[in-house]
């Protein structure tokens, strides 16, 4: 490898300090530009458009938002309220980690000045799980309610959190009682994370909430980036009402794009913007050296048991040599992107080994920490989980206890734990922000067999790193692996956010839900109203 490093110094960007990653000419000119522009994911400068001076001043919110929030708002989110005021339906897409929350926030506090509900939709139970817990600190125990299905908690309460399958069977009628007093006094809907309108099995959920809510019901929808928002804001606009769209690029903390192999972490671009030779030759190289050394152990002797032993120690040693060259470099905390619950336990349990260095008193404050976890929530006792917990590290998947997930969230909040294991389902808006985030693999398994990540679903992933006014940038590590095309990674990385498409398919249960509560002509125009059809006949 130190042949390979030695070669065309001038090319060369192994990171040494985060902030030597595309280094000016000096550090005065660096600030003076950081404070114009944005370096984006794909390693293109953008503009922050949505400060910018010259545009008109926008008007004040209703809700005195100074008494809300302890910082100033950003322009799109001042929009977004402004729009709220109105008392139109709003659709917010814009990167991971920028504020969409804040927006969320106002639209309940000014419910509950109108002495009306709100409720807060999400897609996961975890993410339904924390929204509850935040909200329930913010504003008491007495306001807010949870339900997830098999939760229910103060579900008559002014603000109630849900996964956005129970909303939807409230709309149906089918729990807690007839849809009209379930949904009595409430004015605003949040829909938090409505992009997984594609995902295949469940994104028939989102278009069904949209096309079943009541009209006078406002409906907050919050998104990641996608490619057609206005075509969704459209569709809401006919099927719902009034909609604005408010769009936002912009990101508060810089992503850099950075890839693992042979032991360094290198600059995905380099100085000119094109993407680092230098992992090409390091790749070539690398790959050589594993076919050699295959060859050398005679791969072909040993059973599949065998080669799956060692194919798991080898995943094993390299997400300790990344997490090590992290710790080094002081780019944790990080989460670490694996897509096998499997996996996250054994790589937890691997880098407990002393990977991670820790000082006395952060030893000190995790062990604290995790006995009081036990002394609060005795069946915590006896979890190999809190052994890796004070090292430091830790996992993070469906698979584990509510609570000790609970547990893990809130200590990488935090900064106790240094590094989390987790599958990409961390990456749906649970608030654990990282330094830096590690993907491990730019293909994952699906049903259909293995599949390469959606640029939505990198995005996603990538833009849990960096974290707003503690990190100047945040920092992306993909991991190199033999099985995958390099190319095909550089088109990921430079690829924009994937349309969004409908998934909405009509079942026997779907519409005999509707006749319980719809005559058979409101049924039929319902179910005609998804957001396939109105794609179809817009273009």
């Amino acid at each position: 490898m130190d042949s390979v490093q030695n070669e065309d110094k001038t090319e060369e960007m192994v990171l040494n300090d985060v902030s030597e990653a595309e280094e000016p000419v000096s550090k005065k000119k660096r600030s003076k530009k950081r404070q114009k522009k944005s370096k984006a994911s794909d390693g293109k400068v953008v503009e922050n458009k949505d400060n910018r001076q010259d545009l008109p001043p926008l008007p004040d919110p209703v809700v005195d938002v100074s008494q809300l929030f302890p910082f100033t708002l950003d322009r799109f989110q001042l929009e977004a309220i402004n729009a709220i005021d109105r008392n139109e339906n709003v659709v917010v897409t814009a990167p991971t980690g920028s504020g969409k929350t804040v927006i969320a926030e106002y639209a309940i506090h000014r419910a509950l000045t109108h002495g009306k509900r709100a409720f807060y939709t999400t897609p996961l139970k975890a993410l339904s799980n924390q929204k509850f817990l935040d909200l329930r600190e913010r504003y008491g125990e007495e306001k807010v309610g949870l339900l997830t299905g098999d939760i229910s908690v103060n579900r008559n309460a002014f603000i109630v959190v849900m996964t956005t399958e129970v909303y939807r069977n409230i709309l149906y009628g089918t729990v807690l009682g007839d849809v009209r007093s379930n949904l009595e006094f409430v004015e605003s809907v949040i829909v938090d994370e409505c992009h997984y309108m594609n995902d295949p099995d469940r994104g028939t959920v989102w278009e069904e909430l949209v096309i079943y809510s009541p009209k006078n019901i406002q409906l907050i929808s919050l998104s990641a980036t996608v490619a057609n928002a206005q075509d969704l804001c459209d569709w809401i606009t006919k099927v719902h009402g009034p909609t604005t769209l408010i769009e936002s690029s912009y990101r508060p903390v810089p992503l850099f794009i950075n890839y693992f192999v042979g032991g360094q972490i290198y600059s995905f671009m380099n100085k000119s913007g094109k993407v680092n030779k230098l992992i090409r030759r390091c790749i070539e190289q690398v790959d050589e050296e594993r076919r050699i050394r295959r060859k050398r152990q005679s791969y072909e002797e040993l059973d599949l048991r065998q080669v799956r032993e060692r194919a798991r120690e080898e995943n094993n040693q390299i997400c300790e040599a990344v997490v090590r060259a992290l710790d080094e470099k002081d780019m944790l905390p990080a989460i670490y992107f694996l897509f096998s619950r499997k996996r996250c336990d054994e790589a937890a349990k691997f880098c407990s080994r002393s990977v991670v260095k820790l000082t006395k008193e952060h030893r000190r404050q995790l062990d604290e920490a995790v006995e009081e976890a036990v002394n609060e929530h005795p069946s915590l006792n006896g979890s190999e989980h809190l052994e890796y917990i004070r090292h430091g590290v830790a996992a993070h998947h469906a698979g584990l206890l509510p609570i000790l997930k609970t547990v893990v969230e809130d200590l990488f909040k935090r900064g106790l734990i240094k590094v989390v294991f987790a599958t990409e389902t961390l990456a749906a808006g649970i608030n654990m922000p990282a330094r830096t985030t590690i993907i491990s693999a730019t293909v994952k398994r699906a049903d259909e067999g293995m599949r390469p990540l959606s640029a939505s679903e990198f995005l996603q992933m990538s833009g849990r790193a960096g974290r707003r006014g503690m990190d100047k940038v945040g920092n992306v590590v993909i991991v190199h692996s033999h099985r995958e095309d390099f190319e095909e990674i550089v088109s990921l990385v430079k690829s924009s956010a994937d349309p969004l498409i409908s998934h909405y398919t009509p079942s026997y249960g779907m519409v005999l839900n509707l006749l319980q509560v719809h005559t058979k002509e409101e049924a039929k125009s319902l179910v005609e109203k998804s957001f396939g059809q109105f794609i179809i006949e817009q273009h």
